[in-house]
């Protein structure tokens, strides 16, 4: 049946009536099959017939939606601040070296996924806008190929340096465009990080380590930290661009002994051995670059021993001035203690009371701050969620979403970093999956991204984290929680439903209004999906199972 462009137009809107009204779709060839059949003469009957039908179905439907509606209101209070936010990151390793040298309109693609903060034509962001990019230097054991060891040539790493002990700075070109790639849309922080000393300088040739032990002789202290201020010198006058930090060692409590990447132990003692040989190094060749300590393969072992005798309470070991391997002191090394998230996470209330003795240990020190500097989903987090197995989906990204609210809103890090920006692999640590080939390939985006993206695109650096509570507290199950952070004269709020149910919040802000609310969801369906702005005091609709961020004006 033929239908006049009035009638199409009637339909429509009618439509976007139902959707407003009730929150789901109604679409409009729904509508039109229902008309059809009917005679021209009955067929303002059978519109009137139909407006009245629709509007009992989206009454009926807002009666049963509120049912199992959540309505909460969120306090915000800007005037109880807690840290500042210094950058959201992610790292170029293993992936990078390759991808970084696919054909450009691919390479660009990624670039613009991980770091672009433009919109599209709708308002949608292009990106996740990352702040800050974590550039992998290898220990050189590419050169070594499989003499290195390590089977998995995607793990192993090039060395601006050659075995003569001269430098060429046309290696790792791969993760050096990635570089020049966030720099071009407008990163403008970055840290070099090493997981293994150069294989000129380890005690086993290689850059793995053997039986548990230190790879890196004392002897060899100076010669490491000339390495790392000589790339920072080298990377500097070949792009342009200056490390801001610089973390020496990564992990050390692990004993890197098995041949599967780079990597090698440290103890505290020679922790500062080796800070005190880079501070010097830094300082001769007048660069302004941080040391950032120390990496620690858990939040634990900043504050405790564990089972880590000589590698544990890192923030007392090199942060309190009465303690022999303190380095607090020393003019580079950054008034910041970094450590990874890794198998802390679960279950919720357990992970949230290790977060509070972090952030209760990281507050004695004056100035002090923590970074989480490494984080993917690993191992089977007391059976929450598994580590193996790639998943684009949304368990993964909303399990995501609650261990960044949880290292910003409790344990108060004020950096919050991923691992693989890049991955290859069957497993949840990458943002954008590749296929594992070299020269070409296909990429594919989780949802792991737009997670991260609803922070790190947003609250950006400078940002200050500020009070935020729902009441009435729905929080038996953890399933809807929310942080917020004010940012010149916008408040940004991040609300996680985990809940299958939708619910309903609105914002209220102490002593102060907020103007009117443009909400960005990531859902099963959506990514950073830019709604319609919401007047100032009006509720606003959550999706089941979503991560939303609010950006409202102060006023």
């Amino acid at each position: 049946m033929f239908f006049p462009s009035l009638v199409l137009t009637f339909c429509k809107k009618l439509a976007m009536k139902f959707s407003r009204n009730v929150g789901a779709v109604l679409p409009t060839h729904f509508i039109l099959q229902r008309l059809r059949g009917a005679k021209p003469r009955l067929l303002l009957g059978a519109l009137l017939t139909l407006t009245s039908a629709t509007a009992s179905l989206a009454q009926s439907a807002k009666s049963s939606s509120a049912t199992t509606t959540k309505t909460v209101t969120v306090l915000l209070d800007d005037t109880k601040t807690y840290q500042t936010i210094d950058n959201f990151s992610a790292s170029d390793a293993w992936a990078c070296q390759f991808v970084g040298q696919w054909p450009a309109a691919k390479k660009e693609a990624i670039a613009d996924l991980l770091f672009s903060t433009e919109d599209k034509a709708g308002g949608q962001p292009k990106g996740i806008g990352l702040s800050m990019w974590r550039f992998n230097i290898g220990a050189g054991s590419t050169q070594q190929g499989e003499q290195s060891g390590i089977r998995d040539e995607w793990h192993r790493a090039e060395s601006f340096m050659q075995m003569d002990g001269r430098y060429d700075w046309t290696r790792q070109a791969g993760q050096v465009w990635f570089l020049q790639a966030a720099k071009k849309r407008g990163v403008k922080q970055f840290l070099g990080f090493l997981n293994s000393p150069p294989v000129q300088y380890t005690i086993t040739g290689r850059a793995f380590a053997e039986s548990g032990k230190t790879n890196l002789a004392p002897s060899n202290y100076e010669p490491f930290a000339t390495f790392m201020a000589n790339v920072v010198q080298g990377v500097k006058k070949t792009t342009g661009i200056t490390f801001d930090y610089i973390s020496p060692v990564n992990e050390p409590q692990w004993d890197w002994s098995d041949p599967k990447q780079e990597g090698s132990p440290f103890r505290n003692e020679e922790i500062a051995g080796v800070t005190k040989a880079l501070n010097e190094a830094l300082t001769a060749q007048q660069l302004p670059t941080k040391i950032l300590l120390t990496e620690a393969g858990k939040i634990n072992y900043l504050f405790a021993t564990e089972d880590k005798p000589n590698r544990g309470e890192q923030i007392n070991a090199f942060f309190n001035p009465a303690a022999p391997t303190y380095v607090g002191n020393l003019p580079r090394v950054a008034p910041t203690v970094a450590a990874h998230s890794y198998f802390t996470t679960s279950p919720y209330d357990k992970a949230a009371a290790m977060r509070q003795q972090l952030a209760a240990s990281v507050a004695k020190v004056d100035k002090l701050t923590f970074w989480q500097s490494e984080y993917c989903i690993l191992g089977d987090n007391a059976g929450e969620i598994n580590g193996n197995k790639r998943d684009l989906g949304m368990d993964a990204a909303l399990y995501l979403a609650r261990v960044i609210h949880m290292d910003l809103a409790v344990a108060n890090a004020a950096a919050w970093q991923w691992w693989l920006a890049i991955s290859s692999y069957d497993y949840k640590d990458g943002l954008i999956y590749v296929d594992k080939t070299k020269e070409d390939g296909n990429y594919q985006v989780s949802k792991m991204l737009w997670a991260l993206g609803n922070y790190s695109r947003f609250v950006r650096p400078g940002a200050v984290r500020v009070e935020a509570s729902l009441t009435p507290n729905p929080n038996t199950d953890n399933q809807l929680l929310v942080s917020a952070y004010k940012s010149g004269k916008q408040l940004i709020t991040v609300v996680v439903n985990s809940a299958a149910t939708s619910a309903d919040v609105q914002l209220k802000l102490s002593q102060k209004k907020l103007g009117s609310v443009r909400a960005y969801s990531t859902t099963a369906t959506t990514d950073l999906q830019l709604s319609p702005a919401v007047k100032a005091g009006r509720s606003l609709h959550l999706a089941p199972r979503s991560i939303t961020t609010l950006v409202s004006d102060l006023r």
